[in-house]
């Protein structure tokens, strides 16, 4: 699927971590309730969206690679299940 940057693109931010500064660890808890979230804000009109796996609030410690790919992968994995919406990772670690 592509995404045209022709028109305005909204992103919705999916954050699998315990501690997020922005959802306050709403959507760690299941892979099922992210999924699920990540579905709504395409049906509320997400063109994309970016799934990270450690909190940038600060003062937050740094989660390893290994962490971040233990809670993003699933994730991403149940969203292709359901939905072809472009999926980007929010992270510092290019081998996440």
């Amino acid at each position: 699927r592509t995404i045209l940057f022709n028109e305005t693109i909204v992103m919705g931010i999916l954050n699998v971590t315990p501690d997020s500064f922005s959802d306050g660890g709403n959507w760690d808890k299941s892979v099922a309730v992210a999924v699920e979230h990540a579905l709504q804000m395409q049906r509320d009109g997400a063109s994309i969206i970016d799934i990270g796996g450690e909190s940038t609030r600060p003062g937050a410690k740094e989660v390893e690679e290994e962490e971040q790919i233990r809670r993003t992968v699933p994730v991403i994995k149940a969203i292709r299940e359901e939905s072809d919406i472009p999926i980007s990772i929010d992270t510092r670690h290019a081998r996440v």
